[in-house]
């Protein structure tokens, strides 16, 4: 009965492609069904079970989570205040000597919105409605257009003090807590300012190849039109949002601020915003509120679906069969991460970040970990591999929520040769990553 976790895994999986449930009621239906199982068989006792409501509150007392519905809600109002507008107006306007200007300020503004969107559906949203249609309109073909959007929504994946990045750098402090009580060693478990130091320079190296590219086809596909008009007004605004943000980054970053506290202020500055715009009415306000309080919802069903799920698991006990998969690889540290992150990618056709860092991380990395000791060099090839995953068509999440919101459809096989430069240019960073851990150390 030792690899009957992997039967729920495919059950999950199954449950989620043949039916289009939420994947908390998949992770939840399916932990219930083996539970049942696993205790009429007599794999495990009923009083096992009982731990589970120690283990959910355990999760849910963390301070992290508090920032959760504060991002939700940042990525709620940019998508329904024209801040986002305003910013890739003023953008196009400062660089109109080259045509590349509106890829260029479309890739600036994903960078900008990455740390205050919640998570990749809402910088789709976003872009898709404001830059999209301008890409259009400068001769950009649709195709190329989509892939600029895809890639400018993942961005928020590797650029912190993302929400994706906050809830992987948790999870992996827990896996890496397990993976030294494992090993008996000592050393210092990572934290969330280690990460944040580590993904800074692989997302500027993704972000600076991206811009290349941005420039390439611009100058190839777009044609020169009269820049947009920006007011005095909205230059002033343009420029206040991106010192703030980049403070509030930096802030993060440098340990000065915590995550919940930048969520806080990005909130209460969005909120000011769209008072003193007289933009955020109160029927648009009602409407964010409920949108927050839905998806917040959502990603907490789904933190104790998954907490259910791990639990259920490892009462099978396969976690220790996939320990022993791990561990037995050959090849040395390096060819158990790439294997993971494989397995990782193949997770991300079916699941999404947040599922994958609830349910999969938990399980694979702290065996990984005992493997592989840099627990910062580790996360950071996880978010790279995640957002390389989101953006293969037609089955990435970014391409599929970028496509849902086309007007008009978009063929795949001219979508994929649009994101095949993008695609070279992240394997790339992800090679780079691999080649030289020092990368994501060379902050302090």
């Amino acid at each position: 009965m030792e690899t009957t976790g992997f039967w729920m895994l495919g059950l999950v999986a199954l449950t989620l492609i043949a039916t289009g449930l939420p994947a908390f009621m998949a992770l939840i239906g399916v932990a219930v069904l083996f539970a049942a199982i696993g205790v009429a068989t007599g794999s495990f006792g009923y009083h096992l079970l009982t731990a589970l409501p120690f283990r959910v509150v355990g999760l849910l007392e963390n301070d992290l989570l508090q920032a959760l519905p504060l991002y939700v809600f940042m990525g709620v109002l940019l998508n329904r205040l024209p801040l986002a507008d305003v910013l890739f107006r003023t953008g196009t306007a400062m660089l109109r000597r080259s045509a590349a200007a509106p890829l260029l300020s479309a890739l600036g503004l994903g960078a900008i919105l990455a740390p205050m969107n919640g998570s990749v559906g809402a910088s789709v949203a976003t872009l898709s409605r404001i830059v999209q249609p301008r890409l259009l309109q400068r001769g950009v073909p649709p195709a190329k257009s989509l892939a600029v959007v895809c890639v400018a929504s993942t961005l928020g994946v590797v650029v912190p003090p993302s929400l994706v990045l906050i809830l992987l750098a948790d999870a992996m402090m827990r896996a890496h807590t397990e993976a030294i009580n494992a090993t008996g060693l000592i050393a210092r478990v990572v934290n969330t300012q280690d990460i944040f130091h580590g993904a800074l320079v692989p997302a500027a190296l993704f972000l600076a190849f991206c811009c290349l590219l941005g420039w390439r086809i611009g100058g190839r596909d777009a044609r020169a039109i009269e820049p947009p008009k920006v007011t005095g007004s909205e230059r002033l605004v343009s420029a206040v949002t991106v010192v703030f943000i980049v403070g509030l980054l930096a802030g993060v970053t440098a340990g000065y601020l915590y995550a919940v506290e930048a969520a806080a202020a990005g909130a209460v500055a969005l909120v000011l915003f769209g008072i003193l715009t007289r933009t955020l009415r109160v029927e648009i306000l009602a409407a964010a509120l409920r949108d927050t309080m839905a998806v917040t919802g959502a990603l907490f069903a789904l933190l104790v679906a998954a907490t259910s799920f791990t639990l259920v698991f490892r009462a099978f006990e396969t976690d220790r069969v996939l320990a022993a998969l791990i561990s037995g690889l050959p090849g040395g540290a390096a060819a158990a991460v790439i294997a993971v992150l494989l397995l990782i990618g193949l997770c991300a056709f079916v699941l999404d970040a947040f599922e994958i860092i609830f349910v999969i991380v938990p399980l694979v990395m702290p065996p990984l970990l005992t493997r592989a000791s840099d627990a910062v060099w580790v996360s950071v090839l996880t978010l790279l591999a995640l957002q390389a995953s989101f953006l293969i068509p037609p089955v990435g999440y970014a391409v599929m929520m970028a496509r849902t919101a086309m007007v008009q459809p978009v063929p795949t096989a001219a979508l994929a040769r649009s994101l095949l430069p993008f695609l070279g240019v992240q394997l790339l960073v992800l090679a780079l990553t691999v080649a030289f851990p020092s990368l994501t150390h060379l902050l302090p």
